[in-house]
């Protein structure tokens, strides 16, 4: 099983950033996944997650109204579109999936347990 982050980069505030989580060895529909970040220093921390047929979503606070998680099963790949990016979001971009028995875990990072490796995102003028 493994997920490749990409779509990170260097953007200026107020920017916006579309970043793509690719499954191989596996089918993106039979999992819930969750997009994450770690900044230099701090505990990782869960932003959102997408139930298997993408029909569920939830967001942590600091995502709510500027993040949006999404899903083609078609193409295997999950998305995060972030907007409105603030120096704070500059961070290493993670989707990680748990176990495929899990219904909808929320995105508490313990519930996951295949992780990408990461895509960095800077956020600086």
């Amino acid at each position: 099983l493994q997920l490749v982050e990409s779509g990170g980069g260097l953007v200026q505030p107020g920017g916006s950033l579309r970043l793509s989580c690719a499954a191989s060895g596996f089918t993106l529909a039979n999992y819930v996944i969750g997009w994450f970040r770690q900044a230099p220093g701090k505990a990782r921390e869960g932003l959102s997650c997408i139930s298997k047929g993408g029909e569920l979503t939830d967001y942590a606070d600091s995502a709510k109204c500027r993040f949006t998680i999404s899903k083609d099963n078609a193409k295997n790949t999950v998305y995060l579109q972030m907007t409105s990016l603030r120096p704070g979001d500059t961070a290493v971009y993670y989707c990680a999936a748990p176990p495929g028995h899990y219904y909808f875990p929320g995105y508490g990072p313990y519930d996951y347990d295949t992780w990408g490796q990461g895509t960095q995102d800077t956020v600086s003028s």
